[in-house]
C-alpha cells in the first residue's frame, strides 16, 4: 500500500469514525469552594463515538491556560497531547461500522473518502483480524488513541498516530503513549484549578513614592491542592493523583523605577506555609520581607507570580514522584502618589 493511501485511511477514517482521535472532554458536578469532586467523559452517552473513559476529581478546571486558573510549566515541559486507551471488541465493532456507514452511506462524501474508510474497516472486519476480534473479546481489548481537546492541533497530538491495535489480557501494551498513572498524573497536572493570584498591598490606600508596601498572600487561600485522574476500563484499574503545593512569590513592578524586597522580587514560603508577612502599624518607613516601593508617582500594573512545586502518586508508585514546577500568575494595578508635605 502506498504511503499515500496508508495515509489518507488513516486521516479518513479518524474524521468519520471519530474513534482515533477523539478529544477527550469532561464535565463536573461542582461542590461549593469550586472543587470538582466527580467528573464524567463527556458525551459517556453518546452513540456516536467512543469517548475517553478518565475521570478527574479534586480542586479541577484549569487546563493549563492564562486567566483560567491554570498552571504554566516552568520550562519546556507540557503534559501529552494525545495517549492509548483500551475498549472491549464489541464497542470498538459498533464504533467502526457506525463511522463506515456515516461515510459511505452519505452521498456528499467523496469516493476517496468512502474508499478510505472501507480500507480502513476492511483491517478489522475482514483483514487482518477477523470480524474486529469479537470471538476473542474476553480474551483482550483494542487500544485507541484519543487527544487532549484543547491541544489537537498540535504536533504534540500527532504523535499518537498508530492504527487501533490489539492487545491480549497479561501482555504489556508496548507503547510509551498507552495510559498509565505517570501519564495520568501528568493529565491531572493540566486540571489542577489554582487560586487567583492576587497579593494583598499595605498600608491601605494609595502606595506612596519611595515608601514600601508591603506584600503577602493570604494562607488559608494558598495552600496545596490536587487532582485525581483515574481510569477503570477493560480490567485496566488505575490512578493518579497530582499535588501543588505554593513555594515562592515572585514580584515583578512593571517599571524600572522601583524596588522589591527581596532584592530579587522573590519571596520564598514560611515556615508556618505563609508568604510575605502582613503590615503591622509602626512598620511604614520599615523594610518588608516581601514587597516594592515605587521611585516616581503613577499607575502600574503589578504582576505577582506564584510558583507551585508539583508531585504525584498513584497506582503502584507510592511517590512522591516529582514534576516540573508550576507557575500562575496576575497582574493587578497599583497606583503611587507623592508624600504629602505638610506646611508649618
Amino acid at each position: 500500500m502506498h504511503a499515500v493511501t496508508a495515509r489518507r485511511i488513516l486521516v479518513c477514517a479518524a474524521l468519520a469514525v471519530g474513534f482515533t482521535s477523539l478529544p477527550l472532554t469532561a464535565h463536573a458536578e461542582k461542590r461549593h469552594g469550586g472543587d470538582s469532586q466527580s467528573a464524567t467523559p463527556q458525551g459517556e452517552k453518546s452513540d456516536r463515538t467512543l469517548v475517553s473513559r478518565i475521570t478527574f476529581r479534586g480542586q479541577t478546571g484549569g487546563h493549563g491556560g492564562k486567566g483560567n486558573g491554570g498552571m504554566q510549566p516552568v520550562g519546556n515541559w507540557t503534559p501529552p497531547a494525545c495517549w492509548y486507551e483500551p475498549y472491549s471488541a464489541d464497542e470498538f465493532a459498533k464504533d467502526t461500522e457506525r463511522g463506515f456507514h456515516m461515510v459511505a452511506d452519505d452521498p456528499r462524501q467523496p469516493n476517496y473518502a468512502k474508499r478510505s474508510v472501507g480500507e480502513f474497516r476492511d483491517i478489522y472486519k475482514d483483514g487482518k483480524y477477523k470480524n474486529y476480534n469479537k470471538s476473542k473479546g474476553d480474551e483482550g481489548s483494542w487500544w485507541v488513541a484519543k487527544q487532549d481537546p484543547d491541544r489537537w492541533m498540535e504536533d504534540a497530538a500527532q504523535k499518537c498516530d498508530r492504527q487501533p491495535f490489539w492487545v491480549k489480557n497479561g501482555d504489556p501494551v508496548n507503547d510509551p503513549h498507552a495510559v498509565s498513572p505517570d501519564i495520568l498524573a501528568q493529565l491531572a497536572y493540566n486540571r489542577i484549578k489554582l487560586p487567583d493570584t492576587k497579593v494583598t498591598l499595605a498600608p491601605a490606600g494609595a502606595s506612596k513614592v519611595n515608601l514600601p508596601a508591603w506584600a503577602w498572600l493570604d494562607k488559608a487561600k494558598f495552600k496545596k491542592v490536587s487532582v485525581t485522574a483515574a481510569l477503570n476500563a477493560q480490567g485496566v484499574d488505575i490512578q493518579a493523583t497530582t499535588t501543588a503545593r505554593p513555594v515562592a512569590l515572585k514580584l515583578e513592578p512593571g517599571t524600572g523605577e522601583a524596588k522589591t524586597f527581596p532584592g530579587s522580587g522573590i519571596c520564598r514560603i514560611n515556615d508556618d506555609g505563609s508568604i510575605g508577612e502582613p503590615y503591622a502599624k509602626g512598620k511604614a518607613e520599615q523594610d518588608p520581607p516581601c514587597g516594592v516601593a515605587y521611585l516616581r508617582k503613577g499607575s502600574y500594573d503589578l504582576r505577582a507570580t506564584v510558583t507551585w512545586e508539583v508531585s504525584w502518586e498513584g497506582t503502584g508508585e507510592p511517590g512522591p514522584n516529582r514534576l516540573p514546577d508550576g507557575a500562575f500568575g496576575a497582574d493587578q494595578q497599583v497606583v503611587v502618589e507623592e508624600v504629602q508635605s505638610v506646611n508649618r
